[in-house]
C-alpha cells in the first residue's frame, strides 16, 4: 500500500497571516513539517493557494502544487492536490501545515490502521492523563473522541464525553480513559474523493467538527493511539512556546 502525505498551506489566517512562513528555529514552520514527514511516507507534497509558499517551498527544495484559493477545508484542497500529483497512491494521509514537530511514530500509527481492510478513514487520539487535569479535558478546543471495542470512532465533541453521572469531575481522569483528538486523517484514495462531495451535516455544523459529517454519513473511522504530545502553532504566541520547545529539544533543530 502506498501512501502519499499532502500538507495544505494557506497564507490568509485570521489569528495568524502568514503562519506558514514564520521562523522557527531558522527555518520556516512549512520547512519543518515537510521534512517530519518525508522519509516515513512514500511521498510528501505542500497544497497551498498563494506563490509566497510555493516559492518558499521549492527554495528548500520541497515539492509543491498550487490549489485553488476557494476550498472551505483542508480535506478539499487535499482532493484537488491528488488529484494533481497523487494518481497511484492509495492513501491520502492529511497533515496540517502548523505541526512543525509531527513525529514518525505518529504518521506509522496512522498507517498502521489501514491494516484493518475495513478502514475507510483514520485518525489519532492521545489519552488525557490525571496529571492534565479538569481544566485541559473541558478545553473546547481540545475536542474528544469516544471509540468501541475495535477502535473505531464512535462520536467527536467538543463536550466532554462520556459524562460520569456519578462520579465527582475531581475523579472523571482517574476513573475513565479520555481521548484527545489530534488532527491527523489519513483517506483510502477512493473515500476521499466520496467525502469533498458530501454537505456540511448537522451534528457538523452543531460542534464545527467536519469528521461528524462522515460519521453521520456513515464512514468508519478507525482511531490510532499515540502518546506524543506536539504544537500546533495558531498564534504567535504558539510559535513562541514552539521556539521554546525547540530549544529545549536540540535534537530537533
Amino acid at each position: 500500500m502506498k501512501f502519499i502525505g499532502i500538507i495544505p498551506a494557506r497564507y490568509a489566517s485570521t489569528r495568524f497571516p502568514a503562519k506558514p512562513l514564520a521562523l522557527l528555529g531558522g527555518k520556516p514552520v512549512i520547512q519543518r513539517v515537510y521534512e517530519q514527514v518525508t522519509g516515513v511516507l512514500d511521498e510528501a507534497v505542500v497544497a497551498t493557494d498563494d506563490e509566497r509558499i510555493e516559492a518558499a517551498v521549492k527554495a528548500f527544495g520541497g515539492k509543491v502544487v498550487m490549489t485553488s484559493p476557494d476550498h472551505k477545508s483542508g480535506t478539499d484542497r487535499c482532493y484537488e492536490a491528488y488529484c494533481k500529483v497523487g494518481q497511484g497512491y492509495e492513501v491520502v494521509v492529511n497533515i496540517q501545515g502548523d505541526e512543525p514537530f509531527i513525529q514518525r511514530s505518529q504518521l506509522e500509527a496512522v498507517k498502521a490502521c489501514f491494516g484493518d481492510e475495513a478502514t475507510q478513514i483514520a485518525t489519532l487520539v492521545k489519552p488525557f492523563v490525571p496529571e492534565d487535569g479538569y481544566d485541559a479535558l473541558e478545553n473546547v478546543n481540545s475536542p474528544k473522541v469516544v471509540v468501541n471495542k475495535e477502535m473505531q470512532a464512535l462520536y467527536f465533541s467538543r463536550s466532554i464525553i462520556p459524562f460520569q453521572r456519578n462520579n465527582d469531575r475531581s475523579e472523571w481522569l482517574s476513573n475513565h480513559v479520555y481521548y484527545k483528538h489530534i488532527g491527523l486523517y489519513a483517506y483510502r484514495a477512493s473515500v476521499l474523493k466520496e467525502i469533498t462531495s458530501l454537505p456540511q451535516s448537522p451534528l457538523e455544523l452543531a460542534e464545527s467538527l467536519e469528521q461528524l459529517r462522515w460519521l453521520e454519513n456513515g464512514y468508519m473511522i478507525k482511531v490510532g493511539i499515540s502518546q506524543v504530545e506536539t504544537i500546533g502553532i495558531d498564534t504567535p504566541q504558539d510559535l513562541a512556546r514552539a521556539e521554546e520547545f525547540l530549544q529545549q529539544h536540540p535534537e530537533l533543530k
